[in-house]
């Protein structure tokens, strides 16, 4: 079958594999279509600009995802070899993707004391944990970073790019913001103190450019860069629209299960597409709909959901969990340095930074890890279709 959605397609495919069958998918490929693919197999590196080469695609070979481009007759002819029992199980177009979030962020109406830490951080209950991040690997795949920021002076921050004539200098901001809340300080120089995980690795990778878009195959190949780092966490403030009752991804949603089985958890923002105020309730977004990929709702410091934070509105995508995501406070390119910014973006590294600190908390991976953060995160007395299990707290 061959599937797309709402968020713009760039007409290039995605091959979803069997398991262990790259190599006979990469020959199925050729002999159907005839189309060949460079694989990662063969690279020492695959995060330059240039994967693709002289060849029709790339073969993600840990992932088992080929990202190809071809014409409608050997799009065709791909479609219908996913239907025999072969190693083709489905394709589907490539979406467009984008940062996710709002407009720089008003003051809040019932303000939180943030002299020493931030909102979120005390909503969390950051301050109170002993938990550090130590030892735990987090990859935020988002705009960038801006490595030469002073307050992670000292830090271990693995950088790689994956957009074609950009470096992984964040020149939007977003990636820099995501960092900063997951793993940023809670010390620094100019308080609050902001983040989470503050002596996790920091693993940036760059899968959005600097006009805030990218592609699915971006997105995948930051992916399989994180795995094969051995991320812990993957935080992804990104996506696409979603339209209600259309489905999500299989090839995103294989993806995730394929990287829980290795050990690593990924969180996605659900979304910003609502508009509560005016009745309108979105659907979780791409990739975040995925079963197998925690979707991050965002709340306000009245612990009141925002208005627009995307929801469960049907049997295809649900919020699991919400994190802080309204008048954020986080580190930014300098020479700005802080900026405040509202969006599931901005929920969703607080949960990033909660995962990193609960995999060195209890040596919890995968659905363990995912299981401890729902069981210990915080009722509210809102509607699990809105929240999930609640708010994160830290262990």
């Amino acid at each position: 079958m061959t599937q797309a959605d709402s968020g713009g397609t760039t007409g290039r495919y995605l091959v979803l594999l069997e398991d262990d069958s790259a190599a006979q998918g990469a020959a199925t490929m050729a002999r159907v279509a005839g189309l060949r693919a460079a694989s990662t197999a063969d690279f020492t590196d695959a995060s330059a600009a240039d994967l693709f080469g002289d060849s029709d695609g790339l073969l993600l070979h840990d992932l088992g995802v080929a990202v190809m481009n071809a014409d409608s007759d050997q799009a065709d002819a791909l479609t219908r070899a996913a239907g025999e029992d072969g190693p083709i199980s489905f394709v589907e177009l490539e979406r467009n993707v984008f940062a996710i979030e709002t407009a720089e962020a008003a003051p809040q109406a019932n303000p939180v004391d943030e002299s020493v830490f931030t909102w979120g951080l005390q909503a969390v209950g950051a301050p109170d944990s002993k938990a550090t991040g130590a030892g735990i690997r987090v990859a935020v795949l988002d705009t960038g970073f801006h490595v030469a920021h002073p307050d992670f002076a000292g830090r271990t921050v693995v950088t790689s790019s994956f957009i074609n004539g950009e470096d992984v200098e964040d020149g939007h901001g977003h990636g820099t913001h995501c960092i900063g809340t997951s793993c940023g300080p809670r010390d620094p120089e100019t308080k609050p103190g902001y983040g989470l995980a503050y002596q996790a690795e920091i693993y940036a990778g760059k899968v959005l450019s600097n006009a805030g878009s990218g592609t699915d195959g971006g997105i995948l190949a930051g992916i399989s860069w994180a795995i094969s780092s051995g991320c812990a966490v993957i935080s992804m403030s990104l996506g696409a629209a979603a339209q209600p009752g259309q489905p999500f991804s299989p090839t995103f949603e294989r993806v995730a299960s394929r990287a829980l089985a290795q050990g690593t958890l990924i969180v996605a923002a659900a979304g910003n597409e609502s508009e509560r105020a005016q009745g309108r309730i979105a659907p979780v977004g791409h990739p975040a709909n995925c079963p197998s990929i925690m979707a991050v709702g965002a709340i306000d410091s009245a612990a009141a959901i925002a208005d627009f934070s995307c929801g469960t509105v049907d049997n295809v995508g649900a919020v699991d969990v919400v994190g802080p995501g309204v008048d954020v406070h986080s580190s930014w390119p300098m020479p700005t340095r802080y900026r405040r910014i509202s969006g599931t973006s901005m929920a969703t590294p607080h949960v990033a930074g909660i995962a990193a600190l609960t995999a060195q908390q209890y040596n919890a991976r995968a659905w363990e890890l995912w299981a401890r953060m729902s069981q210990h995160g915080r009722r509210l007395p809102l509607s699990s279709t809105d929240v999930g299990a609640g708010l994160v707290q830290a262990p």
